[in-house]
């Protein structure tokens, strides 16, 4: 198919926030959604203007609601990118940070790995780190993995293994890892994602750093770890 995002439709295909970005741009804040948002932003979001005020577009790409971050939504992404490069006379080189929750968070650690341009920092709030297990952990899930991958040869253990940042630990790139994520978590296991994922990490030499909310829920940090969060990404971009 044609490529069809544009610099005049590319608000109808992602959440930029070009209205509020001081100018010079610095980089480029790629924000990924959790699993099943149909999130369209017609006005500016706080986000917006967080990033903005920081010379930082921040961009939500509006891929599949239940993409897990599959070839189409890694493609998408980067066309989204390729995009405000060009409509904003953009370097090549210019400093993309990878961020998201849950699902998002997943998509943001995988979308490392095969993006067109690896990002400088990849900031993630209660990843989905162990995509395998994620698929028996709820049975609302099954279906949303089946959605995104049925089209992967082979079984369906494999498929998932190829969109889980556990089993892509040796292939992930050296850029700085921020994972934050609640104690409080009941949808997507601390202990069975972020503390098993963050240790094998460790364990193969990435520079990685984990950030506890206690008491918080699944993607629900406090407002302090909120705080740190923007910050990681801020300084991430230098």
């Amino acid at each position: 198919m044609d490529k069809l995002i544009t610099c005049e439709n590319i608000r109808d295909f992602a959440y930029v926030n070009e209205k509020l970005c001081r100018k010079p741009i610095r980089g480029i804040v790629l924000s990924f959604f959790g699993l099943g948002s149909c999130c369209i932003y017609n006005d500016d979001i706080p986000e917006g203007e967080l990033y903005g005020k920081e010379g930082l577009l921040y961009v939500a790409p509006y891929t599949n609601p239940w993409s897990w971050m599959n070839a189409a939504a890694v493609a998408y992404a980067d066309e989204v990118v390729d995009v405000l490069i060009e409509k904003y006379s953009l370097p090549g080189d210019i400093p993309v940070v990878s961020t998201g929750g849950s699902m998002g968070g997943q998509s943001a650690l995988v979308y490392s790995l095969f993006s067109k341009r690896t990002p400088v920092a990849c900031v993630t709030d209660c990843p989905v780190c162990d995509a395998v297990f994620h698929y028996t952990e709820r049975n609302d899930l099954p279906r949303t993995f089946y959605s995104a991958l049925w089209n992967e040869p082979g079984p369906i253990e494999e498929a998932l293994k190829n969109i889980s940042p556990l089993h892509l630990v040796n292939r992930l790139p050296r850029i700085p890892y921020f994972i934050f994520y609640g104690t409080a978590d009941s949808l997507v296991s601390p202990e069975a994602h972020v503390k098993k994922f963050a240790a094998l990490m460790s364990e193969n030499g990435h520079d990685i750093t984990v950030c506890c909310d206690e008491g918080s829920e699944h993607c629900n940090l406090s407002p302090s770890a909120k705080a740190k969060f923007a910050e990681c990404i801020i300084k991430s971009v230098g």
